[in-house]
């Protein structure tokens, strides 16, 4: 890593005479965003310059000859709403290449209401008119502490939280008070299940993620009013639209930090520009970090990621995308031992996961219309271990093992078609579900006393899940007009979705999920937008698939979960690069899963590296959130841009006993401010505020942690006192720092990403331990002998949570 920053610096300080280069290039393709044909004559020119040009009849257009900055680039045609790119850098390195859709306008518009529908700053649509929200490429790249991770950088949009602490280590998306594992990811249409490295189970979240942001144009963020195309949607859906590969040249990229090195190409396979292609590998290098710091876990992981897109003829486009995962964790030897250390060892399971999604969707141009055919097949494979003793691992002391592995065939297809400006869309999906699940756990390991007295009977899950393949299908229609000179906007959509193996799996009528959205123009620049809707999602394959020790299944009667949303809003645009918002709203929860073991929601749990689920549920927990968000976004117009979300909430659910009670997300508030500006001579400068209000958590179960804790390795929580506790709340700043230089055929940029640069404490659950000797080699004791099975001569301690995560990130991007 020294080796390249140095040659880095040399290149810099020794060639920038010699080789700089003052101009690069744009290009691209126009479409018709309702048919996806090709738009020609469409004019496209760099704000502030005289550089423009026209599409030709392909919709391919490029301008060369710019002076490497960052421009907008504005898109007018007769008949269309303009549409601008904020935020464009125009480098010597990688020429960039972009796919702009275009939306019609349905009639001839008074000039009020078609300067309040241009929307060049929003990603609303008619189908989602409000709760949306959407970054580019070059947001994503420059967000403070972001470290080029998409699910880190969305946290900064309202509505997102970043888990119980506010402050971690991991991708736990909250959105709107839902839990994590109620969120729907889309890769160009194609849903990608895992999206994170060292995923949980069952749900979602992870330290780091998987996508690669030189793949990604845009990310689009809807919270509510889903479109009835997506299924399983109970808080957001993500859609990542990936851009396709330059035709024009072969480049990439090369990054290089402090944690892991990325490469990415892209290039024509083709002499006729037909075929291109995107592939990237990225390798961590978080294990060599971690030994530096004298942290005993381990974490490695790779990833890979491709796209290959492929020009049949004028109306038919074929893709394929790939990605995958590989990702290890173990522990290490310690230098210096600590209470805290020591804790983290006996306290986390081994992990190895695999993992891939890959698929082939095929978009044909019909009359008034696209089709669109999505054929792919994803794969998840979850090894987890644990042991009382994770240096010796033991087989005598196992008390956790889990083997799992979930994959998915699945067939989407779906009509898009324009008449007489009503907008028609209709389809379905087809999924053959493959799940094995071999597990063993010791909740309670048999404890007796010193006289031999049994005083803890063992409980503990052995099984091999008997669940067979079994099919997953659904079917949608989505119909929506503007109205009354193009003011009054409405979408209503319907959907149901069945399966063949659950009790009331093939009954339509049990997820017939209505929704509807309006959206009407009040005055100049001024927008009301509401939706109520219905939506529905299958639970996890680790509810479905669990079975007791005689492999009896004994989740079947599972019903699907079920959240109605009520929303409605203001949205003010006094110009094309800037953006306010007010929205309240409020979702109800029926048909939760709440754990039979210990009576407790499943809402509230999540967030940690185990598995979600695997256990005996009954689906009759209810919940509901509830609130309103503030949002102000400036596109870069000059040289400033920024971002400004607030968002308070509350969050309930309940358990066995049918009360409503704060979940473990009930933060309350959340505050992000984002700030960049760009200098003279490609200096730039981000700031990111970001404070979340302190979330419940449960106290310990004093008898039985100290029972227990010898060999669970961990303390165990008092359930029937369910988040009656409260953390403090979180408050943090990221900043980073960007310098670029432009040489011949190439970019160098350094950057340096501070994340919690004033070094907030970031507190979390306080971990239960037992006090240690001096020397931390043995636990100590009330009458100094060695520690007893069952703790009753033990110390029990409580280990502050409450560490400050500063992290500096320094590296480099060459991009050739």
């Amino acid at each position: 890593m020294k080796f390249f920053f140095l040659l880095a610096l040399s290149i810099i300080i020794f060639s920038q005479s010699a080789f700089s280069q003052t101009n690069g290039s744009i290009a691209g393709k126009v479409i018709d965003k309702s048919t996806q044909k090709p738009l020609f004559n469409v004019n496209i020119a760099l704000e502030g310059t005289n550089k423009a040009t026209m599409a030709d009849t392909n919709g391919i257009f490029k301008i060369s000859g710019i002076t490497l900055r960052t421009y907008n680039i504005i898109f007018t045609s007769i008949g269309y709403k303009t549409e601008t790119l904020y935020n464009i850098a125009i480098n010597a390195g990688n020429e960039n290449y972009v796919t702009i859709e275009l939306e019609p306008t349905t009639s001839a518009l008074t000039e009020v209401v078609f300067k309040s529908n241009k929307r060049t700053v929003v990603a609303a649509t008619l189908e989602t008119p409000l709760s949306v929200q959407r970054l580019t490429t070059e947001e994503i790249k420059a967000n403070p502490g972001g470290n080029f991770d998409i699910s880190k950088v969305i946290q900064s949009l309202p509505g997102v939280g970043g888990g119980v602490g506010g402050g971690g280590y991991r991708n736990d998306i909250i959105i709107r008070g839902g839990g994590p594992g109620e969120n729907v990811f889309y890769l160009d249409g194609i849903e990608v299940p895992v999206i994170n490295h060292f995923q949980t189970q069952g749900s979602s979240g992870g330290p780091q993620g998987i996508l690669n942001v030189s793949f990604i144009e845009d990310v689009k963020l809807n919270s509510s009013a889903f479109d009835a195309r997506y299924d399983n949607a109970l808080s957001s859906v993500f859609q990542f639209k990936q851009k396709n590969g330059n035709p024009n040249n072969f480049q990439g990229n090369i990054r290089l930090s402090a944690s892991e090195l990325a490469t990415t190409f892209e290039g024509p396979l083709s002499k006729n520009k037909k075929t291109t292609f995107l592939a990237s590998a990225r390798r961590s290098y978080l294990q060599l970090l971690f030994s530096l710091i004298d942290l005993p876990i381990r974490p490695n992981y790779w990833d890979f990621q491709t796209k290959i897109t492929h020009q049949i003829d004028k109306k038919t486009t074929l893709s394929f995308i790939g990605i995958g995962a590989i990702d290890e964790f173990e522990f290490a030897e310690i230098k210096s031992a600590s209470p805290e250390k020591l804790y983290i060892i006996n306290s986390n399971p081994f992990i190895f996961q695999n993992t891939y999604t890959s698929g082939f969707t095929l978009k044909r141009l019909i009359n008034n219309g696209f089709l669109n055919v999505a054929v792919s097949r994803n794969w998840f494979n979850n090894d987890i271990k644990q042991y009382e003793d994770n240096k010796l691992q033991l087989p005598s002391q196992r008390i956790l093992s889990v083997n799992s592995t979930e994959a998915e065939n699945k067939l989407r297809v779906d009509v898009n078609k324009t008449y007489n400006g009503w907008k028609i869309a209709y389809g379905g999906m087809l999924q053959l579900a493959e799940y094995d699940n071999n597990t063993y756990t010791v909740l309670r390991k048999e404890i007796k006393d010193s006289k031999g007295a049994t005083i803890q009977p063992n409980v503990s899950i052995n099984f091999q899940s008997p669940l067979n393949n079994f099919l997953k299908y659904g079917a949608f229609l989505q119909v929506g007009k503007r109205l009354f000179d193009n003011r009054l906007g409405v979408s209503g959509g319907l959907r149901a979705d069945m399966n063949s193996f659950t009790t009331d799996g093939n009954n339509p009528l049990k997820t017939l999920s209505p929704r509807i959205s309006l959206s009407y123009v009040l005055a100049n620049e001024w927008t009301a937008n509401a939706s109520i809707g219905s939506y529905y999602k299958i639970a996890p394959y680790t509810i479905l698939g669990f079975a007791d020790n005689n492999n009896n299944l004994l989740n079947k009667n599972s019903k699907y979960l079920k959240s109605d949303h009520y929303v409605t809003g203001i949205e003010y645009l006094p110009n094309d690069g800037l953006r306010f918002t007010l929205e309240g709203f409020y979702k109800k929860y029926n048909n939760v899963p709440v754990s039979v073991r210990n009576g407790i929601s499943l809402a509230n749990l999540g967030s940690d590296f185990n598995v979600l689920g695997n256990e005996a549920v009954i689906t009759n927990g209810k919940g509901n959130t509830y609130g309103f968000e503030v949002f102000a976004q400036k596109k870069l117009t000059d040289q400033f841009f920024g971002l400004l979300s607030y968002t308070f909430y509350r969050s309930k659910y309940s358990g066995a006993n049918n009360v409503l009670i704060p979940s473990s997300w009930d933060n309350e508030q959340l505050l992000s401010v984002t700030l960049g500006y760009k200098f003279k001579r490609n200096w730039e400068l981000g700031l990111k505020f970001r404070y979340q209000g302190g979330a419940p958590y449960t106290p310990y179960n004093e008898s039985e942690s100290r029972i227990n804790y010898l060999s669970q390795g961990q303390g165990i929580f008092d359930f029937t006192k369910l988040n009656t506790l409260r953390l403090g709340g979180y408050n943090g700043s990221d900043i980073r720092i960007d310098k670029k230089w432009n040489f011949k055929k190439t970019t160098i940029d350094l950057f340096l990403d501070v994340n919690n640069w004033y070094a907030a404490k970031s507190v979390a659950v306080p971990t239960y331990t037992f006090k240690r000797t001096a020397d931390n080699n043995a636990f100590a004791t009330t009458d100094g002998s060695l520690i007893k099975a069952d703790g009753s001569n033990a110390i029990p301690t409580l280990l502050k949570n409450d560490e400050a995560q500063f992290t500096p990130t320094i590296g480099f991007i060459v991009e050739f």
